[in-house]
């Protein structure tokens, strides 16, 4: 963020890896932090006023504004261009109504940016979108129920409502009808940041299944002894240190501006599907134990679930990938 509001003015993604990296080393739980960091962060950097980082950016910085972005729709998942939620210009304000769900820390947002349509005659349905910030107590705006979800717990994932907000039309971010494109802009990011995540979490699960493996014992002697653990031990080591060359090499991509969505898509798909598999193998490693909620491996495979479903979910990855390669 820029120096004059409080930030370091450092645009260097190696700092939110490390951040990322240290949170699961400690066994924190949580994705608000990444929201936080992650993902919101560019669109505030990037395309607020002189007036808005004055009025936002501050407090964002302090922790004193917790944030989301709201994209998905009860009717819409991956599928941007045709959302349902519509803004109206009147006057110096947009009227805003529609939904949205499974938004990250939807519950204790104070802004939140909200992908809306403002052109619902635009020929191609993602021309026609824009991005708006609703303030925590805007008449109109509701919040929904925290949803149980089946994992990451600790994580506010709440529906969102909104009837006849007046937004005023200097919470618009960004260019009017170009949200779609400030959206794609951002998503490499954003996507990196999961599979961050992803390497983090599975280098967390296999470092627990070491130290079970050097400590439980079957048949008077270590499990991680015995030839089919400790190749499985091997494997998984040997993918989690790949993926974290790759992942490396992605993050000084980004820095320099260079990786692409489909880059980004290609490293959000691989890292969360290895992720998966590390963690499922590990859970396996520790036996009966793996399926008691009191071991955090159980916690770790639960909270890795939705890492191949937000983001974009990992077969609108490999399509986004496809199309890029002339299909």
């Amino acid at each position: 963020m820029p120096t004059e509001y409080g930030g370091l003015d450092i645009k260097d993604f190696r700092f939110n890896a490390i951040i990322t990296e240290e949170f699961h080393n400690s066994g924190a739980v949580g994705i608000g932090l990444g929201v936080q960091n992650d993902i919101v962060a560019g669109y505030f950097r990037n395309l607020t006023t002189a007036e808005q980082k004055a009025r936002w950016i501050p407090k964002y910085i302090l922790g004193e504004y917790i944030t989301a972005i709201a994209m998905s729709e009860p009717g819409t998942g991956s599928d941007l261009a045709h959302i349902a939620t519509t803004a109206v210009l009147d006057g110096d304000h947009y009227v805003l109504n529609g939904s949205k769900t499974f938004i990250s820390n939807g519950a204790l947002a104070d802004l939140i940016i909200v992908a809306c349509r403002t052109d619902t005659s635009a020929e191609k349905p993602h021309r026609g979108i824009s991005l708006l910030v609703v303030e925590d107590g805007m008449a109109g705006f509701s919040r929904g129920r925290n949803l149980d979800k089946i994992g990451q717990k600790s994580a506010d994932t709440s529906e969102l409502f909104f009837d006849n907000v007046r937004v005023p039309l200097n919470n618009l971010l960004g260019e009017e009808n170009r949200g779609f494109y400030h959206l794609m802009e951002n998503l490499p990011a954003e996507r990196l940041g999961i599979a961050v995540h992803a390497r983090a979490q599975a280098s967390r699960a296999l470092d627990l299944s070491l130290e079970y493996a050097k400590e439980r014992k079957a048949f008077g002697q270590p499990i991680g002894s015995f030839q089919v653990n400790r190749h499985a031990l091997a494997e998984m080591r040997t993918k989690v240190d790949v993926m974290t060359v790759y992942i490396d090499q992605c993050i000084l991509a980004v820095n320099a501006g260079e990786l692409t969505a489909e880059e980004a898509a290609e490293a959000k798909w691989w890292a969360t599907e290895t992720q998966w598999e590390v963690l499922d193998r590990c859970l396996q490693l520790h036996g009966g134990y793996g399926y008691i909620n009191e071991y955090e491996i159980a916690r770790l495979w639960r909270d890795a679930r939705v890492q191949r479903l937000y983001g974009g979910t990992n077969e609108i990855m490999k399509d986004l990938i496809g199309r890029s390669m002339g299909f």
